[in-house]
């Protein structure tokens, strides 16, 4: 663990692992600031955090008194949408894509310690799933920038509850957890809270692995909550 507090910049924040994420962040040791950047204000946010309101073709401007902390900067980027809920694909792409290019940019700019970003499982530039495609094609243009360590977790299916519904997503999860021995571990749904506790406990480890599969985050939640 780090001697000096850390500073936590937080994206995607109102998504189901981002919600996951700010209270635990907000109560880790290793941080004594939590910025959330926010589209929209969020409704209890936890004491510790504090929101700023995202433009990101003006991350400098946003998060200007940073720019000489980088040592200290952990960047955790869980921006995500769906085709259904952003009208287009370009549109998608605009999110899963260019926003989270904007902040790794910004990250290497300022020389942040890591940047930590929540991908997809089935994540493949060559895919012809045009979802699977664009995280793919974000991963290999993260991974081409000069930051200081990338950490890229793939989780399966998300369990948890959304404010937005998704029917297909509902019936998976129900389904997935009455077969749930019978589901490759790779592929079983995920509980958020866990891909959220295996992107702290990447943040805190010396070397963490680049990649966190989802079997990998699996019970990552019981292990954070065993080591404090």
């Amino acid at each position: 663990m780090r001697v000096t507090p850390g500073i936590a910049v937080v994206a995607g924040s109102t998504g189901l692992v981002g919600e996951q994420l700010l209270p635990i962040l907000a109560a880790a040791p290793e941080y004594d600031r939590v910025i959330a950047l926010t589209r929209r204000p969020l409704p209890s946010p936890p004491a510790r955090v504090k929101q700023r309101t995202v433009d990101f073709d003006r991350l400098d401007e946003v998060l200007d008194d940073l720019r000489d902390l980088g040592e200290r900067i952990d960047v955790f980027c869980c921006l995500g949408t769906t085709l259904r809920m952003a009208g287009s694909k370009s549109a998608f792409r605009r999110v899963d894509h260019d926003y989270v290019m904007a902040l790794g940019r910004w990250a290497a700019r300022v020389g942040a310690r890591r940047v930590l970003l929540v991908s997809a499982l089935g994540a493949d530039a060559t895919s012809r799933v045009f979802y699977n495609q664009v995280k793919g094609e974000t991963e290999a243009a993260l991974q081409s920038l000069r930051v200081n360590s990338l950490v890229i977790a793939r989780p399966s299916l998300l369990d948890g509850d959304r404010f937005d519904l998704r029917i297909g997503e509902r019936l998976a999860i129900i389904a997935s957890r009455r077969l749930r021995a019978l589901i490759p571990e790779r592929m079983r749904p995920i509980r958020a809270e866990d891909v959220a506790a295996a992107l702290l406990l990447a943040a805190r480890a010396a070397q963490p692995a680049p990649i966190l599969e989802s079997a990998q985050m699996q019970g990552a939640a019981q292990q954070l909550a065993d080591s404090t």
